[in-house]
C-alpha cells in the first residue's frame, strides 16, 4: 500500500462561542447538543494525557520529519484543550457538572500516568486517538449533520475534526518508531483499543445521560429519538465508526489505511463564514503565513 505522510499545521484559532445557547446550539435540540457537549467534557484532559504520553518518546525519535509532525501535534492537542475549556466553563455556567464530570476522567489518566508504563500510555494515547479520527471523519462525511446549526459551535467542532483527521497517524507513528511491528507492540495496541473504548463508553453515557436530566430532558421522547439516530440511525455518525474500528485488529494496520485526505482540501470552506468574518482569526492568520 502507498505510504501517505500528511504534516499537520499549527493554527491558532479562537471560536468566541455564544453562552446563550451552549445547551441548545444543534439544529436538532437539547439532547443532540448535550451529547457533543458531554464529549467535550474529555477533551481538554484528553488532549493534555495525549500530549505527555507523546513527549515521553521526543528523545527516543530520529525521524526529523516525525519529530516536526510531533511539534505539530502538540501544538494542535494544544489549541483543541484551549477552546474545549472555553465550551466547558459555559456547561458549568449553564448548570451542566462539567468540572465534577472533567474531574472523574482527569483522575482516571492521572492514575494511569502514575502506573502504566510508558509504552502503555503511548499505546493508549493512539487506540483514543483512533477513536476520535473515526468520529471526526464521520462527522466530515456528514456536513449535514451540523447544517442549521448555530455557525459558531459548528466551525469549532469542524475544525477539531479537520485537524484530527489531519495528525490522526502522527502518535501512532511515534508508536510505530519506538515499538516496532513486532507481536509485542501489536497486542498491547489490541488491548488498549478495547480497554479505551470500553472506558470511554462506560463513563461517556452516564455522564450524557445525567447532562440531558440538569435540561429537564429525560422525557422528552422525540429528544431521545433524535439523539439515537444521530449517533446510531440516520446519519449515525457512531454506526458508520463500527468497521473502520474494527480494521484496527487488522496486523499491519495504519490510520493512513482509511484514506480521507479529500477533507484536507476545505478546510477554508468547513470553517466559513466564521473565519472570514473573524479580524482575530484573520489577524492570527496573517502573522502566522
Amino acid at each position: 500500500m502507498m505510504t501517505i505522510s500528511i504534516s499537520p499545521t499549527l493554527r491558532d484559532i479562537r471560536f468566541n462561542l455564544p453562552a446563550h445557547n451552549v445547551t441548545h446550539w444543534h439544529k436538532d435540540g437539547m439532547n443532540v447538543s448535550q451529547y457533543l457537549n458531554t464529549m467535550s467534557l474529555f477533551l481538554p484532559v484528553g488532549e493534555r494525557f495525549f500530549i505527555k504520553s507523546v513527549r515521553l518518546f521526543r528523545k527516543q525519535v530520529t525521524d526529523k520529519a516525525l519529530l516536526k509532525s510531533m511539534s505539530a501535534f502538540i501544538g494542535q492537542e494544544a489549541m483543541h484543550g484551549r477552546e474545549h475549556d472555553e465550551l466547558n466553563k459555559l456547561l458549568e455556567q449553564s448548570g451542566t457538572p462539567a468540572k465534577a464530570q472533567e474531574k472523574i476522567v482527569e483522575r482516571l489518566l492521572d492514575f494511569a500516568q502514575r502506573v502504566a508504563p510508558p509504552e502503555h500510555q503511548l499505546a493508549a494515547t493512539i487506540s483514543l486517538e483512533h477513536l476520535t479520527g473515526l468520529l471526526a471523519d464521520s462527522l466530515l462525511n456528514n456536513p449535514d449533520s451540523l447544517d442549521g446549526s448555530d455557525e459558531r459551535y459548528s466551525a469549532m467542532w469542524r475544525w477539531h475534526a479537520y485537524e484530527e483527521t489531519e495528525h490522526k497517524a502522527v502518535a501512532f507513528d511515534v508508536y510505530q518508531h519506538v515499538m516496532g511491528n513486532n507481536l509485542n507492540a501489536y497486542l498491547l495496541r489490541c488491548f488498549w483499543l478495547v480497554t479505551a473504548t470500553s472506558i470511554y463508553f462506560a463513563l461517556q453515557y452516564p455522564f450524557y445521560i445525567e447532562n440531558v436530566r440538569r435540561q429537564n430532558g429525560m422525557r422528552d421522547v422525540k429528544g431521545w429519538i433524535k439523539g439515537v439516530n444521530f449517533l446510531w440511525g440516520k446519519p449515525g455518525l457512531k454506526r458508520q465508526c463500527v468497521g473502520a474500528w474494527l480494521d484496527w485488529f487488522k496486523p499491519g494496520f495504519h490510520p493512513w489505511d482509511h484514506d480521507n485526505r479529500h477533507h484536507l482540501e476545505k478546510f477554508e470552506e468547513l470553517l466559513k463564514p466564521v473565519l472570514n468574518n473573524d479580524p482575530e482569526y484573520q489577524a492570527a492568520d496573517a502573522a502566522m503565513s
